[in-house]
């Protein structure tokens, strides 16, 4: 299992030097990959763009979301940083928390899994540098992205739920999952995604899990502190659904707290879970922060 490093507003706020700072921190101790999310602050692709470039690492979005972003607007950003990176980018989309597009937005929120069906009908061709000519039930695009020379990044997708998965595997090439434990990756994400993908005769999927991660000698205080900070998230029924399944009550319970043996042997778990990469998110003030990475990159080693 490679070991990936979350950077940026999931750790908490930060400037644009100091996810900077972050990638190359996560590049020198040998990281797989330095992971941005897409929130209400900085932009996914933009700062991968910026703090990619200033480091030999392999770089991915998880996520970003797609009704905000027509396809052939988010095909040309991302061949624009694969560019940028030297075609070191993996590019994470998902269908975005329901009542964020719908609510903030306007969006529609329906046949989600229809609306990413299309999507990466159209995503895909478009990133190999083909033109396409789609009117499906949820999206219209015509037209091509001229990039040349630059590959398709690998395209993964936040995928919890059965037919979401299916889907994944089916048209991507993996999926990306947060605030889901190694019960519900092992007996449900892992299981699911990899039928669907030998199904239709592609390479075995990337399951990549992300989840806060402390190395600290009093976990009961972090977890009441995750606990407290992450309260609404534990609410979305999209991640609900993955703490039930997990037999959890929030997101306190899911993440990996505890001294360094503790947490080694949490990714254990995750390894044997099924879990190709896992994509850590360290928490806490910045001496745990440091502590947590210290740890996770010995792991990675």
């Amino acid at each position: 299992m490679k070991i990936g490093l979350a950077v940026g507003d999931v750790r908490g706020p930060a400037t644009l030097d100091a996810i900077t700072g972050q990638v190359r921190v996560a590049a020198d101790a040998g990281f797989g990959t330095a992971w941005a999310s897409q929130a209400l602050g900085w932009d996914a692709l933009t700062t991968i763009a910026v703090a990619g470039a200033a480091a030999d690492i392999a770089v991915g979005t998880a996520v970003v979301p797609i009704p905000q972003r027509h396809p052939l607007v988010l095909a040309g950003q991302a061949l624009t940083v694969q560019a940028a990176v030297a075609g070191r980018l993996t590019l994470g989309v998902g269908a975005g928390v329901a009542a964020m597009v719908s609510g903030m937005f306007g969006l529609p929120t329906d046949r989600p899994v229809q609306r990413m069906r299309d999507y990466l009908t159209v995503l895909g061709p478009l990133l190999r540098g083909e033109s396409v000519d789609h009117r499906g039930e949820t999206l219209t695009a015509m037209g091509a992205v001229n990039v040349p020379g630059v590959p398709a990044p690998s395209v993964i997708v936040a995928a919890m739920g059965p037919r979401m998965l299916r889907l994944a595997g089916e048209l991507a090439d993996g999926t990306v999952t947060w605030m889901t434990g190694p019960k519900a990756l092992g007996e449900h994400v892992v299981p699911v995604i990899t039928k669907a993908a030998a199904d239709a005769g592609r390479p075995a999927p990337r399951v990549v899990a992300g989840l806060l991660v402390c190395v600290t000698g009093t976990a009961d205080d972090v977890r009441a502190r995750i606990a407290e900070q992450f309260a609404l998230a534990g609410q979305v029924p999209e991640y609900r659904a993955m703490l039930d399944r997990e037999g959890v009550a929030g997101p306190q319970d899911v993440a990996v707290v505890g001294t360094e043996t503790e947490v080694a042997q949490a990714l254990s778990r995750l390894r044997d879970a099924g879990v190709t990469e896992f994509m850590a998110a360290p928490y806490g003030d910045a001496d745990e922060q440091d502590r947590t990475i210290d740890l996770l990159a010995d792991l990675a080693h």
